[in-house]
C-alpha cells in the first residue's frame, strides 16, 4: 500500500494538517474511504460471446453531502485508482464549497474496442450492479475519462428503469434533452481558464507574451487550448496519448482540432474551410512536451505524469493541473525548489463538478439556466475560491496545493460529525 496512488495522494495532504483547524477525529475519519464496491459486469458481445468486466464505485466521504464523482472507462482502472480519485473529489468539493462529498467510479475496459451497442450494454450493466449504492441523495455520477453525455444518458435511463421513476438527479453530464445543463461539456476547461486569467496578472504577465504547452488534447485539454488561443495566448505545444506537436511561433488550435476530429491524427496545420495544409512543426513525445521551456504547462491527461524521475527536467514557470493527480508527492518539493508555481487539480479542474452541481440543482428545481447564467456562476465560484486559496498560501508562505488542502480541510472539519 506504501506505493499506491491513494497513499501518494494522502502524502500531499499531510503538509496541510499543521495549518488547518481540524480535530484529530476529523483526520482519523478521512484516512479510509467510507464505502467501496467492486462488481462484475457480464456483457453479451456482438459476436454472441460473454465477457465479464470489473467495475468499481467508491464513496470516500459524505459529511458535506451526497457523494459526487465521475465514472471512467480505461484499461488501467483499478480499485486503488478509483479510491484515490474519490479522495481528491472529497477535497475538491470542499475547496469549492459544494454540498457534496467525494466519490468516483470506473470500469476496467478499453472502450475503443467496443461497439456502441456493447458500450451501452456495459454501461447499463454497471448501473444494474451498483444501483443500490447510488442515488440523487446518496451518490451522484458524472462523466470522466472516455465517458460522455451519451453514456450518462444510458446510466440515468437504466437507474430510472430499476427504480420505476424518472431520476434525473442521479447522474450529471447528461444530454441536454435528458435534463443536462448547458455548459457542462466545457465546464472543466472553462473553470481552468477562469483561474488562469485571474492568476496571470499576479505574475505581471499578459496573454500575448505567454507561451503554453498542454499535455492531453481530449475534451478538457482540447477545449482549454481553444479558449487560451482565442484569448491571445501562444499555445506552442499540444499532445494526445500518441505524442505531440510543437511550433515555436504557436499553433493554430482551431485548425489542429478540426484536423484531429476528422482524421484522428495530431498535426500542426492551418485550415481554410475543409482544406488543411501542414505547417512547420516538430514532433514531440509526451515526456519531451513536459520538459519544454514555456511559461505555462498544463497536464491534462492522466495521473503520475511528473514524478521524482522527470521533475528536474520541467522548465515551465507555472503549472496548472487540469488532470487529476498528474504530479506525485515526491515531485512537488523538486518543482518547488526550482521556483515553479503549481496550481493544484482540486482547484483547477473543479469546473466540471461545479457545473455538475448546477445541473443537479436545476434537476431538483425544474428551472433551467441559460449558458450565460451557467458561465457567470462558474466564473464567480472559481475566482472566489482561487483568491481565498491564494490568500492562505501567502499568509502561511506555503504552496498553492497545501493552501487548497488547508481550505478544504477547514470546511470538512466543520462538517465532520466527530468534531
Amino acid at each position: 500500500m506504501a506505493d499506491s496512488l491513494l497513499s501518494d495522494a494522502a502524502r500531499q495532504l499531510e503538509r496541510a494538517l499543521k495549518y488547518a483547524s481540524v480535530s484529530e477525529d476529523t483526520i482519523e475519519s478521512l484516512k479510509f474511504p467510507k464505502a467501496s464496491l467492486t462488481v462484475s459486469i457480464p456483457v453479451r458481445m456482438d459476436d454472441g460471446s460473454l465477457k465479464v468486466f470489473q467495475g468499481y464505485r467508491v464513496r470516500y466521504d459524505d459529511a458535506r453531502g451526497p457523494g459526487k464523482g465521475g465514472v471512467r472507462y480505461h484499461p488501467n482502472v483499478s480499485l486503488d485508482e478509483v479510491q484515490s480519485l474519490s479522495f481528491w473529489m472529497t477535497f475538491k468539493c470542499a475547496a469549492l464549497n459544494l454540498p457534496f462529498g467525494g466519490a468516483k467510479g470506473g470500469i476496467t475496459v478499453n472502450p475503443k474496442a467496443l461497439s456502441r451497442l456493447e458500450l451501452e450494454r456495459l454501461s447499463r450493466g454497471y448501473i444494474d450492479a451498483i444501483a443500490d449504492f447510488i442515488g440523487p441523495d446518496v451518490d451522484i455520477l458524472a462523466p470522466d475519462v472516455y465517458t460522455n453525455a451519451m453514456v450518462m444518458g444510458w446510466m440515468m435511463d437504466q437507474y430510472s428503469t430499476i427504480k420505476r421513476q424518472i431520476s434525473l438527479g442521479v447522474v450529471t453530464g447528461k444530454p441536454i434533452a435528458m435534463g443536462g445543463s448547458l455548459g457542462r461539456e466545457t465546464a472543466t476547461a472553462m473553470g481552468a481558464f477562469y483561474v488562469i486569467e485571474a492568476i496571470l496578472p499576479k505574475f505581471d504577465r499578459v496573454p500575448q507574451n505567454t507561451t503554453v504547452a498542454i499535455q492531453g488534447f481530449g475534451n478538457a485539454g482540447g477545449t482549454l487550448a481553444a479558449l487560451l488561443f482565442r484569448a491571445g495566448y501562444k499555445v506552442v505545444a499540444v499532445s494526445d496519448s500518441q505524442g505531440g506537436i510543437y511550433a515555436k511561433n504557436g499553433l493554430d488550435i482551431p485548425s489542429v482540432r478540426q484536423f484531429k476530429d476528422s482524421t484522428r491524427a495530431m498535426k500542426a496545420v492551418y485550415c481554410e474551410g475543409t482544406v488543411c495544409n501542414i505547417v512547420d512543426h516538430e514532433v514531440l513525445t509526451n515526456p519531451e512536451l513536459l520538459a519544454l521551456d514555456v511559461d505555462i504547462l498544463i497536464p491534462a491527461a492522466l495521473e503520475k505524469q511528473i514524478t521524482e524521475v522527470n521533475a528536474h527536467e520541467v522548465n515551465a514557470k507555472l503549472i496548472f493541473e487540469v488532470a487529476n493527480g498528474p504530479i506525485t508527492s515526491a515531485a512537488d518539493p523538486i518543482l518547488e525548489a526550482k521556483g515553479i508555481y503549481v496550481f493544484p487539480d482540486i482547484l483547477i479542474n473543479a469546473g466540471g463538478v461545479t457545473v455538475s452541481y448546477f445541473e443537479w440543482v436545476q434537476n431538483r428545481s425544474g428551472m433551467y439556466w441559460t449558458i450565460e447564467e451557467v458561465n457567470q456562476s462558474l466564473r464567480r465560484k472559481m475566482i472566489d475560491e482561487a483568491e481565498q486559496i491564494w490568500t492562505i498560501a501567502h499568509t502561511h508562505s506555503i504552496p498553492m496545493r497545501t493552501a487548497a488542502y488547508v481550505h478544504a480541510l477547514n470546511r470538512l472539519g466543520e462538517a465532520t460529525p466527530y468534531g
